[in-house]
């Protein structure tokens, strides 16, 4: 089974960062995907939260870590 762990974010800047932060706390093989998710009929760039998709095969992130990393940028973990 592979887990993915979906980090929301309030903008770019602050997904890169935590991208970036992941691999270096977890120790993560590559950085995680970056996603755009525009809020529900907004066209403008302001109006859009970032997507981290940390991928997880062996199953060995703590939620609870995510979401705390997510939190230090404004941010959270969604919720399966």
């Amino acid at each position: 089974m592979n887990e993915r762990h979906i980090l929301v974010l309030p903008d770019r800047d602050c997904a890169e960062e935590v991208a970036r932060e992941a691999v270096d706390r977890f120790g993560l093989p590559e950085e995680p995907q970056l996603v755009r998710d525009a809020l529900a009929g907004e066209d403008d760039a302001e109006d859009a939260q970032w997507l981290v998709v940390v991928e997880d095969p062996q199953e060995r992130l703590e939620a609870a870590s995510l979401d705390e990393l997510a939190a230090e940028y404004d941010g959270w973990l969604e919720a399966p």
